[in-house]
């Protein structure tokens, strides 16, 4: 089995009200949306992006992952949409065009392995932003890292598949483990194909995420939870931004 088939797998587990609330948080922060230019950055599978398509939006989405882009490409095909992709590392947008808006949802900022490589990116964002642009973007906060994330196991079963999800505490303050494995059918009924994957997370306190969108350059930024719905507490999970580039 291929990364493809495990890409797929994965975009299957991810729930599409998280998209849609992830959209209307976009549009809460860019009133005039409709007529901005917009990079997805780290568009997986393509799913936010084409729903920012579905709505008339001019989107493109980037990634570092071939298979990820081949189903995204694949899913905008069945969508009817146009959404140009883009096989890009976040470290180095060099290349790319400037953009009124970028978003990354879902913490794919997470899967960076350090600081220097967070403000790196965040440099890359800030340079790639036309002048009154907006970064957008989510991570998990040290909340759910130390205190939701270890123990944490989830299973799933259908007629075709089972699923395990196994987290537990990194190397590194406030960081995580997912040990992701699929059990898939081989359509007979009497097999199944072994899938393993690990995954790895890291964020840091707020105010060290405030420190390095402003050594990138950002002038304005905002901090959310529950896309944009409340302020931020001391068990908030997801901690989302607004960055305006001045």
């Amino acid at each position: 089995m291929n990364y493809t088939t495990f890409a797929q797998l994965y975009d299957e587990l991810m729930e599409p009200k998280m998209y849609t609330r992830w959209c209307e948080f976009i549009e809460q922060q860019v009133p005039e949306l409709t007529s901005a230019q917009i990079l997805d950055l780290a568009c997986g599978t393509g799913r936010m992006a084409i729903l920012l398509a579905q709505k008339g939006y001019k989107v493109a989405g980037a990634d570092l992952s071939a298979d990820m882009l081949s189903l995204a490409e694949e899913r905008a095909r069945k969508a009817r949409v146009e959404v140009p992709l883009i096989e890009a590392d976040m470290l180095d947008l060099a290349g790319l065009p400037k953009f009124d808006v970028i978003t990354c949802c879902l913490d794919s900022l997470c899967y960076l392995k350090d600081k220097a490589s967070m403000v790196r990116v965040f440099k890359q964002v800030y340079k790639h932003l036309q002048k009154g642009g907006n970064f957008i973007f989510d991570v998990i906060s040290p909340y759910q890292t130390d205190v939701v994330y270890p123990g944490y196991m989830y299973n799933y079963t259908d007629d075709k598949q089972a699923f395990i999800w196994k987290s537990y505490d990194g190397a590194e303050l406030h960081s995580v483990i997912h040990d992701l494995t699929f059990f898939v059918s081989d359509n007979t009924g009497d097999k199944y194909e072994r899938l393993e994957e690990t995954h790895y997370e890291r964020t840091y306190p707020l105010n060290v995420y405030l420190e390095m969108l402003d050594e990138a350059g950002f002038e304005s930024v905002r901090e959310f939870g529950d896309f944009g719905c409340s302020e931020i507490t001391q068990t908030t999970r997801r901690w989302f931004f607004s960055c305006h580039k001045m």
